[in-house]
């Protein structure tokens, strides 16, 4: 035996150094998920660098030390639920800061193929309509995967909305049905409907970039902020802040992939596709929200 055929065999048993990291981490998750652990953490607790774990962890265990740590919590959720657990106790119990963040992980997304995109919607059936919210009037766009649209506009721009709205898969096929999309409506703006036997399906229909910075998004607490260069960072590309400006415009999920959640590196609030004052009253909604809690 070599010493390259060694070092692989010492990698692939139960014995290898690899394999001794992620029994470790998995060990740490699953007794300190309430505590929520950062890679950070994980990494410091097993002698690695932050990078390393992630690429490690993710080749052994099929998704990232994040991802495990979001199954294990979620499990331990509806569980809680499921034995009669209020929603606000169960958010505490399983290390949540509260309901909102809860329900944040129980927003279920899939992203259609880049294939998909660029067709530009051809073949695609997307059902449309408006309805009231505490923002406006809310346009909403629904496939037969799920939520794939939602913007807002004040009375009379409904027409300029669809325009804007339409001009991203211009290959589609559009049906203007609210009897489809108002169960959306009714779902997505009642905090009494965030539960996690009601999951809320989005379908993400971007480019690979976009859909990155659409989940890293997805991950922004309620109540809570990020820059657009720390979101650059975490999706490994720090020196694209100015893209990852432009794909937070171009996300056509508006408060439910929180983009109103993104600030400028002084904390300001920058440009909002559907207006500032907009994305101050979603801000302060939310922040009303958590407090209730």
């Amino acid at each position: 035996m070599n010493a390259q055929t060694a070092i692989l065999q010492k990698d692939i048993t139960p014995q290898g150094g690899d394999y001794e990291t992620v029994r470790r981490v998995i060990e740490k998750i699953s007794l300190d998920y309430r505590d929520q652990p950062s890679l950070e953490t994980l990494a410091a607790e097993v002698g690695e660098t932050p990078t390393n774990l992630q690429k490690l962890f993710t080749r052994w265990a099929g998704l990232s030390p994040k991802g495990f740590l979001q199954a294990v919590t979620l499990d331990h959720a509806r569980k809680l639920l499921d034995s009669g657990m209020p929603l606000l106790e169960t958010s505490f119990e399983v290390g949540m800061s509260g309901p909102g963040r809860l329900h944040d992980l129980f927003v279920t997304h899939e992203a259609m193929s880049p294939g998909d995109y660029k067709t530009r919607g051809a073949g695609l059936t997307i059902r449309y309509g408006y309805h009231i919210s505490p923002f406006g009037i809310a346009q909403i766009m629904v496939t037969d995967r799920g939520l794939a649209g939602l913007s807002f506009n004040d009375a009379g721009g409904e027409r300029a909305a669809f325009a804007d709205m339409s001009s991203r898969w211009p290959n589609a096929n559009y049906i203007e049905d609210m009897a489809a999309t108002a169960p959306y409506a009714a779902r997505i703006f009642d905090p009494a409907r965030w539960r996690s036997d009601q999951p809320l399906r989005v379908v993400m229909i971007g480019t690979d970039f976009q859909l990155r910075v659409w989940e890293a998004l997805l991950k922004i607490p309620m109540g809570k902020a990020r820059s657009y260069s720390s979101i650059a960072a975490e999706i490994g590309s720090p020196n694209a802040s100015r893209a990852v400006g432009a794909a937070i415009g171009a996300n056509p999920l508006s408060f439910v992939v929180p983009c109103h959640r993104a600030l400028g590196k002084s904390g300001q609030l920058t440009g909002y596709h559907w207006g500032l004052t907009r994305k101050r009253a979603i801000l302060g909604w939310e922040a009303g929200q958590v407090c209730a809690r």
